[in-house]
């Protein structure tokens, strides 16, 4: 994998204007941000991925990013994402196919006084918070549990949009007020749509066999129309078949956009970036895709918040260190904001015996990210 598939680096200051237009590019590059709660390293993942990328910006920028007027939505890629706004008359496939929910099934269905009640407040009051749905008349009137779930529904089916996020906090909205009607206008077909999807998610991977791209946007369950969309899009000369030999000696079958190719023919003629170490998130666009991560970069990563701690062999939420165009490591961090510091909870190299390259590059990845989270790195 070469550094220009990863995005890294560029210079936007702060939260404003400049650094949303940066990270706004961030999100279209690869089609979507993964969002995450958990932040025991200083930030969230939708953050760190804009902090691995951008020098200087506010730890803040991702939480302030969804904004009503900016462009970007809130919707389902791989996980929930945000999402360049242009795509989203790609999804209209995806919203018919919710309209069942697809953990919860027809819980509009079940529920239709709470689904007319919200769908009232909505009209008359404005955006309604996850959190405002308390509080409204008793348990009979007003069912929270039943109200979340929803509101969830109703957003997944396209008749609701999230018009913006504050503390992590979603606020909902009728989809006209935040979708331009000119994108509510044109929706595409199920094949347009794939095409689309399947040349944005290889825009942003460079490289990529047919299940991860499958997978970039929750397409599994398409995999003949998938393959057929493909197919089309080799006809026009928009991607080719391209086989990658790994370590291993092994070919696998993936594909590639032309443009790419030829500047992966260039990359191996010039010397490889000295760019500086990061730190990645584990929901990074480089290494959602654990198998992936492994065939490019020979790096086996398991994420430790789903495995008890007295089983964990790395730590609960490490983040992977990238060095250039290698991965060299991973540091378990934590914060500690009352004392203005971050804390290195473990740390593990790839190399049985790192070189002091290695370790020089997972201290300056994390001093790197204490900075940026206005931290001092505890050694």
């Amino acid at each position: 994998m070469k550094p220009e598939w990863t995005g890294l680096p560029a210079r936007a200051a702060g939260c404003g204007r400049r650094a949303r237009r940066a990270a706004e590019r961030i999100v279209d590059r690869f089609g979507y941000l993964q969002l995450d709660t958990v932040s025991v390293a200083g930030a969230r993942s939708h953050c760190l991925v804009l902090l691995s990328r951008l020098e200087g910006v506010s730890p803040e920028l991702g939480e302030c990013l969804l904004q009503p007027g900016e462009a970007l939505f809130e919707y389902w890629a791989h996980e929930a994402s945000w999402i360049p706004l242009e795509l989203y008359p790609a999804f209209e496939f995806r919203r018919r196919a919710f309209r069942e929910h697809p953990w919860w099934g027809n819980v509009i269905g079940r529920h239709p006084k709470v689904a007319e009640r919200l769908r009232a407040r909505i009209r008359e009051e404005g955006a309604l918070r996850s959190a405002d749905m308390e509080g409204r008349g008793s348990r009979g009137w007003w069912d929270l549990k039943a109200a979340r779930k929803v509101a969830a529904a109703l957003w997944s089916s396209g008749e609701l949009a999230i018009a913006e996020r504050r503390n992590f906090l979603r606020s909902f909205d009728l989809v006209e007020r935040v979708v331009p009607e000119s994108l509510r206008a044109r929706p595409l077909s199920l094949e347009d749509s794939l095409e689309l999807l399947l040349e944005k998610a290889l825009e942003g991977h460079g490289w990529a066999t047919t299940g991860t791209l499958s997978q970039t946007f929750r397409l599994r369950a398409l995999g003949d129309e998938v393959r057929a969309a493909l197919s089309r899009l080799e006809e026009r000369g928009r991607v080719e078949p391209c086989a990658l030999r790994g370590e291993d000696g092994r070919r696998r079958r993936g594909w590639i956009r032309p443009e790419d190719l030829e500047l992966a023919e260039r990359l191996q003629r010039v010397r490889p970036r000295g760019d500086r170490a990061v730190l990645l998130s584990p929901f990074d666009p480089v290494l959602w895709d654990r198998g992936r991560a492994e065939l490019l970069f020979g790096f086996h990563y398991r994420i430790g918040i789903f495995t008890p701690a007295e089983k964990r062999t790395h730590g609960y939420f490490c983040l992977p260190v990238l060095a250039g165009e290698r991965l060299v490591g991973q540091v378990d961090l934590k914060a500690d904001r009352k004392r203005g510091r971050l804390r290195i909870l473990s740390r593990h190299f790839e190399a049985d015996r790192p070189s002091p390259a290695d370790r020089e590059a997972l201290r300056g990845g994390v001093e790197r990210l204490a900075g940026s989270l206005g931290l001092t790195a505890a050694r």
